[in-house]
């Protein structure tokens, strides 16, 4: 039986857990945490993320907590009195939920068998004994050894303590150098996040304080929102992305999730990105031999996640922007546009085995 460690009981770590294990692989996952850690606020799982999920084979639990699409919102960019500069056509994001994070980790570490994951270890350096590792060891992964990138903005991350009405609306709000986004959870509490461009290192002695300066005036009903988040859940992360890479493959030892391809978080996709790169190296694993599947992974998922790692950094930059231009942009462009690029981001599919093998 072969054996792989995971680095990492993230979402990609787990999902390529589950993976192997129904491949019959002797899986260890190895996560520094303490299993009673926080693990964050809200997360978008697009079509592409289910249709990873599905050939791993947790669909249908991971829907269980992801609940119907919610009803009569109109979703888009808003100017930050509430006037919508581009509305998204609900084709395109049909299949967008948006979940909490620790409801997902807990759903699939669930389908592990009991005992697969280790908390509280450190793993230094890459373990032996195994015949593959993972490293899905995060944005600042010490296996992949080079650094991150500050890309100039802040974000804080909270989810409400109670349901809050949305009034018809979700979506980015955009101001000069800010933003504020609102999205709905199953339950009908709110996922938001606040987007500021900062310089690298500023810190504030109260981030909810300064979340509400900043936010409060804003269109109803982000101050509601804030009234009904708990102050002491309030995330706040500064955003960087990774440079893009030779290669995810060192020997034995591959890359997976932000760990080969941190990216910023404007188009929602890194938790997605990681569900395909956890369905591609099983898919891989599973049907090649493991120099030859390493390789196979390496050469289909590189030029997909460093492709959309800046799609999602330009569309970071335009965001952000202070220019009125920006606004007139996002109104000029035709909305069959922008349907499209988001139809197209989420056109994933497995590759086949390459040719030669069988």
């Amino acid at each position: 039986m072969s054996r792989v460690a995971i680095i990492g009981a993230g979402i990609g770590g787990l999902t390529t857990a589950i993976g192997l294990q129904r491949h019959g692989w002797d899986v260890s996952v190895f996560e520094r945490a303490p299993a009673s850690s926080p693990v964050g606020a809200g997360l978008s799982l697009f079509a592409n993320g289910f249709r990873a999920l599905d050939l791993l084979g947790a669909g249908d639990a991971v829907r269980t907590i992801a609940g119907p699409a919610p009803q009569h919102l109109t979703t888009g960019q808003r100017r930050r009195d509430g006037r919508w500069l581009a509305t998204t056509a609900p084709e395109a994001i049909s299949a967008l939920r948006v979940v909490h994070r620790a409801d997902l980790h807990r759903v699939l570490a669930g389908l592990l068998e009991p005992g697969t994951i280790t908390y509280g270890k450190k793993v230094d350096g890459v373990p032996g004994g195994y015949d593959v590792v993972v490293a899905a060891d995060g944005l600042r992964s010490p296996t992949r050894g080079t650094p991150v990138r500050y890309r100039g903005y802040t974000s804080w991350r909270g989810v409400t303590t109670r349901p809050v009405d949305l009034l018809g609306g979700a979506g980015e709000s955009l101001g000069r150098g800010e933003r504020f986004g609102l999205a709905s959870l199953p339950d009908g509490r709110v996922y938001w996040f606040g987007v500021v461009s900062l310089p690298a290192g500023t810190e504030f002695p109260d981030e909810y304080a300064e979340v509400r300066r900043r936010f409060d005036r804003w269109h109803a009903p982000i101050a509601d929102v804030l009234d009904a988040t708990d102050p002491a859940t309030v995330v706040r992360t500064d955003i960087h992305d990774v440079a893009a890479l030779p290669s995810f493959v060192r020997g034995t030892t591959v890359l997976l999730g932000d760990a080969a391809h941190a990216m910023t978080p404007d188009l929602g996709q890194g938790a997605n990105l990681a569900l395909e790169d956890a369905a591609t190296l099983t898919h891989f694993l599973g049907a090649l031999p493991i120099d030859a599947a390493l390789d196979a992974y390496d050469r289909t998922r590189r030029p997909r996640t460093q492709a959309l790692s800046r799609k999602a950094r330009t569309l970071g930059r335009l965001l952000q922007s202070r220019s009125p231009l920006r606004d007139a942009l996002l109104r000029l462009t035709p909305a069959a546009v922008a349907t499209r690029e988001l139809t197209g981001i989420q056109a994933w599919s497995q590759p086949g085995v390459p040719s030669g093998h069988s």
